[in-house]
């Protein structure tokens, strides 16, 4: 399943390739995918947030590729950090 390429029923948008899967040891069953976020310019200002779709949201499992209903969650701005927090900027 690793490595096998992600897309979204919603809107046709790839999400990228499985990187990782998470599983629950009580029932050894898996309980979601793991797509590591994209690399911030070139990885020097780290990277986005990773993308975690739960088994319900499967839809297919093909060859290549993996079929999800995803929703993206709501991001609330954080605190502001860096140089424009000794500002005052937010």
């Amino acid at each position: 399943m690793r490595h096998k390429e992600v897309i979204n029923i919603k809107n046709g948008m790839r999400l990228g390739n499985v990187c990782d899967l998470e599983i629950d040891t009580a029932t050894a069953r898996v309980s979601a995918l793991i797509i590591y976020g994209k690399l911030r310019w070139f990885g020097l200002l780290g990277r986005e947030d990773d993308i975690i779709i739960h088994w319900d949201d499967i839809k297919v499992i093909g060859d290549d590729t993996i079929l999800v209903n995803y929703t993206a969650p709501v991001r609330t701005k954080g605190p502001p950090r860096g140089i424009g927090a000794l500002f005052g900027y937010k």
